[in-house]
């Protein structure tokens, strides 16, 4: 187990181990079909008793990491990881073919995937989505929160954020769902046409909510990608801010060498 001795000491035995079994898993040193350690292994491990092992266990199973079999124990999940195309996710081919990007990306990997809408209305612009958006600082936008599942794992929060006078236009914005093919094709549909989508990544540590959302264990890195949709007129229509699992995906850039 992980030695920090200060800040660990307050946190109650079980969730230590069912901690320390996650991290093993989601580094890959409990690779996927491997069988989790035995009730009295993981007590002679740890040195705790049968009880705090089987709470530890209920934590991990809640995870949706491992798929417990009666008579034969616990196993680590086989986990699909799903593949970003950058020159292919948002082509309208997609659209027309009443697919979403990511269900898109999630079916390419023969991932089982689910969408939670979590929140849409108005907020006030933080300061970076006002600059990007070309609004003023607290203005109010409208804001789209979801949270995307593969095999029942959450593996990734996007927010949207739109110029809250198209909301007047296009009233479905407002939906939680805003219907097939999601915001873009309703957005085309009342002309205004999507030209780019200018994307940036980094990767940093996950933050204490990110890792509640996400089921990430303290430490765990995310990427984060943002986005901006970009008319036909130059303007930036919607800025998106994606905070993903980084164990589970891969992104994958076309960039041509012709020019």
């Amino acid at each position: 187990m992980r030695s920090e001795p200060g800040r660990r000491a307050a946190v109650p035995k079980y969730l230590q181990v069912a901690d320390d079994v996650l991290e093993q898993i989601r580094s890959g040193s409990l690779r996927p079909g491997l069988q989790v350690p035995s009730e009295s292994d993981l007590m002679a491990r740890y040195g705790v008793s049968v009880g705090t092992v089987r709470k530890a266990m209920a934590e991990i199973r809640v995870s949706g990491l491992v798929e417990t079999h009666q008579g034969r124990g616990s196993f680590v999940k086989a986990r699909a990881l799903t593949y970003r195309k950058s020159s292919d996710r948002f082509r309208r081919s997609h659209r027309s073919a009443a697919q979403a990007a990511f269900p898109a990306e999630a079916e390419w990997a023969d991932g089982e995937v689910r969408v939670s809408d979590l929140y849409a209305g108005s907020a006030d612009a933080p300061t970076d989505i006002a600059r990007r958006l070309g609004v003023d600082p607290g203005a109010t936008v409208l804001e789209r929160r979801r949270l995307y599942f593969s095999d029942g794992v959450p593996v990734e929060e996007a927010t949207s954020y739109l110029r809250w006078e198209l909301v007047d236009e296009i009233p479905q914005l407002l939906a939680e769902d805003s219907g097939p093919e999601g915001i873009y094709a309703r957005l085309e549909e009342h002309g205004l046409e999507i030209a780019e989508f200018v994307e940036s990544v980094r990767a940093r540590i996950a933050t204490k909510q990110e890792c509640t959302t996400l089921s990430l264990s303290p430490g765990a890195a995310v990427i984060l990608l943002t986005r901006e949709a970009v008319s036909a007129e130059g303007q930036v229509v919607e800025v998106c801010d994606t905070v993903m699992a980084a164990d589970r995906f891969v992104l994958e850039y076309r960039i041509p060498a012709a020019g």
